[in-house]
């Protein structure tokens, strides 16, 4: 069984059903609203624990009932807790989550507890990462602490996967130089590089500049027309399955939890991990909400 610790952010999502974004000064009807289970980093531990690694999570919440409800979710899928520690001073994260009539969404984001994280939670979940296959990692917890987890890692032999979203234009070089493989999407690779991904050949440019960073891997996924990737050796396209789209919160985690679950070490397996990971993201994005919406390895059919 592959072991994967995700070090990440969890939050509680508002959903809120509206035909369109609003225009400025304009008020605007909803069709409805829910809340559900969220943050990039749980969406990532929840798809990873669900298609089968053994997963431990690395995060902070609040002292509330959206604690309760977040924590009783992650135990009911057998994920391993232990380093979700509580803050005293911030609430859980939370996410308001616009879903327009095409299934598209716009979110903004109340990082609470998931800014709060500290070196020192780091250095006290130092086993959980040390005894990983690999560690994933995202920008909606503060950077130091991404830094220390994936040197500890490196120390440690363990594969390092970053999801470099909220996107932001210079990642540290310290935490790039222990970084084994980059998954962003098509917007946060440009914001990245510079380099506007339009077709293929923009897209190699794209894993041409990561790879001068440092970065030996590279993933770039592009919503519903599948994702790309590229290493030293060699590179390609893997197509979206097609579906019905109901709402895309989470597409992108389940594609890279299930990725982490299936990739080999050595990356031998890189093409066939990835339409797995497709395939999970396609039935995502056929059912309202994050969590709830992530399937189980058993509903994975290729």
């Amino acid at each position: 069984m592959v072991k994967v610790t995700v070090l990440g952010s969890i939050n509680v999502d508002r959903i809120l059903q509206i035909p369109r974004l609003p225009l400025p000064g304009e008020t605007l009807a909803m069709g409805g609203q829910s809340s559900a289970g969220g943050g990039k980093g749980a969406n990532q531990a929840i798809a990873a624990v669900r298609m089968g690694a053994k997963t431990n999570f690395i995060g902070k919440v609040g002292r509330e009932g959206a604690a309760d409800f977040m924590l009783d979710t992650f135990k009911k899928d057998g994920m391993n807790i232990e380093h979700v520690t509580y803050s005293e001073t911030a609430g859980t994260g939370q996410a308001y989550i616009m879903v327009d009539e095409h299934g598209q969404n716009s979110i903004l984001i109340y990082g609470g507890a998931n800014q709060a994280i500290t070196v020192e939670d780091i250095q006290s979940a130092k086993d959980a990462i040390k005894t990983a296959d690999r560690i994933v990692a995202q920008f909606e917890v503060p950077i130091p602490v991404i830094i220390e987890a994936f040197k500890i890692a490196r120390e440690n032999g363990v594969q390092t996967i970053l999801n470099p979203a909220p996107a932001i234009k210079d990642i540290p070089t310290e935490l790039l130089a222990v970084t084994d493989m980059i998954i962003p999407n098509e917007t946060e690779a440009e914001i990245i590089t510079g380099i506007k991904v339009t077709d293929e050949a923009s897209m190699k440019a794209n894993a041409e500049a990561m790879f001068k960073l440092g970065i030996k891997v590279v993933i770039i996924t592009v919503g519903d027309k599948g994702s790309f990737y590229a290493t030293a050796d060699k590179d390609g396209f893997i197509p979206a399955f097609k579906v019905q789209a109901v709402d895309t919160t989470a597409a992108g985690d389940t594609f890279i939890g299930a990725l982490s679950t299936k990739l080999s070490l050595d990356y031998s397996n890189l093409e066939e991990a990835m339409t797995f990971a497709n395939k999970a993201s396609s039935i995502t994005v056929q059912t309202q909400g994050a969590q709830n919406s992530i399937p189980y390895e058993k509903d994975v059919h290729l």
